[in-house]
């Protein structure tokens, strides 16, 4: 039973270790870039951009040999001065922005761009973003039907990753949203709803899959629980907790920075891991007294819930803030976020499925073994937690 126990313990920690070395890969900066397309004629569609301003500038910068732009803005910036910088390199920023989003007829030619409203310095979220209009002229009336292609902030430039666009429109009569990325660069304002919400659904898939963060919560999640149906009801009360969030944030009665709410995600990871290791201290001091191991009590059950709830609010929150669904479009984009949040549980629920029955089995055939696993596993989890907290209250970057 002894050399089982050394090969859980050698195991977890080459999980631990791999996690730290694959650490940097995951670690990455994101942004939001937003679009918002009206129709200002039949054959006219007018765009109005708000995209984060340092990122534009080193991007432009880059893109289009401009150095100046990148020492102004980026490497020496000079407060108060910013609309001067923009006003100044504005055929640099038109250019990238222009190369990177297009509009097209749906079925027909590329919409050319033309500039339309200057670029303003503004803060969003408490972050510095640059709001300028481009108007797409087309060649043939548009009816509405427009395909919308983005590449902007692309990971080959280094400098974020995994850029999201929020596109908003309102085109004769039609009206919605979409989130785009790399994985999905483009859509069509012609497109059925069920089209935009699969969209999104799989977005959330995606979100849950791709985020070490939720990895590790689920992780945690589903070694301190003892029976499929606690590891699934604690699973789903985070994802209700993330819709409440994102209708609470859509009718603007709660709003909070993303540097409370970052730390709290990151410490919520660590609570999560922090009870089960605290469970497991008060069942092996069971044990050391000859008495069986105390059964989860209810009011244990209620906090351990409370926590995962927690955990759902906050980091509905980040997302909330994060995309500004606050705005006059909040309710469309909304009903797109509660398919993202479908998208989530459903992958929760695989990954559950996947993951929990083999935990039982050992639980059953090797309990030591599991027990060791849980405990060091776990442990990883809550030094991750820990470490991300650190990090984001003293604003480092590499933090997923």
């Amino acid at each position: 039973m002894r050399s089982a126990s050394r090969v859980a313990v050698a195991l977890a920690v080459t999980v631990a270790a791999l996690l730290l070395s694959a650490a940097p890969a995951w670690a990455h900066v994101t942004t939001v870039a937003y679009a918002d397309l009206t129709a200002t004629g039949p054959s006219d569609v007018r765009v109005e951009f708000d995209l984060q301003y340092e990122l534009l500038s080193a991007s432009a910068a880059k893109a289009q040999d401009d150095p100046a732009l990148f020492a102004t803005a980026v490497e020496h910036p000079r407060p108060g001065a910013e609309n001067q910088v923009l006003a100044d390199h504005a055929a640099a920023i038109l250019a990238y922005t222009t190369k990177r989003f297009t509009v097209a007829v749906d079925g027909g030619s590329v919409c050319a761009p033309h500039p339309d409203v200057p670029a303003v310095f503004h803060t969003r979220d408490a972050t510095d973003y640059a709001r300028f209009g481009i108007r797409y002229a087309c060649a043939a009336g548009h009816g509405g039907a427009l395909v919308v292609h983005s590449t902007l902030f692309p990971d080959a430039e280094g400098m974020v990753r995994d850029t999201k666009t929020i596109v908003t429109y309102a085109i004769d009569g039609r009206s919605g949203s979409a989130a785009l990325d790399a994985a999905h660069p483009q859509f069509s304002t012609a497109q059925p709803w069920t089209a935009r919400f699969a969209e999104f659904f799989l977005l959330g898939a995606e979100h849950l899959l791709t985020g070490i963060d939720h990895i590790l919560f689920l992780i945690a999640l589903i070694i301190s629980s003892r029976r499929l149906r606690d590891v699934v009801l604690a699973a789903t009360c985070f994802t209700l907790a993330h819709s409440i969030t994102l209708l609470l944030a859509a009718l603007g009665l709660v709003h909070i920075g993303a540097n409370l709410v970052e730390p709290a995600i990151a410490l919520s990871i660590a609570a999560v891991a922090g009870w089960h290791l605290w469970e497991e201290r008060l069942r092996r001091a069971a044990r050391r007294r000859g008495e069986p191991a105390p059964p989860p009590s209810r009011s244990a059950s209620l906090v351990r819930l409370g926590i995962v709830f927690g955990f759902g609010l906050v980091h509905g929150l980040g997302f909330a803030t994060a995309l500004k669904i606050d705005e006059p479009w909040s309710w469309t984009l909304l009903w797109s976020l509660l398919v993202f949040n479908l998208g989530i549980e459903a992958v929760q629920l695989a990954v559950i499925l996947v993951v929990f029955p083999p935990l039982l089995l050992l639980r059953r055939r090797m309990p030591r073994t599991a027990t060791v696993l849980g405990i060091v596993v776990t442990a990883v989890v809550l030094l991750f937690g820990l470490l991300w907290f650190a990090m984001r209250v003293l604003g480092l970057p590499g933090t997923p």
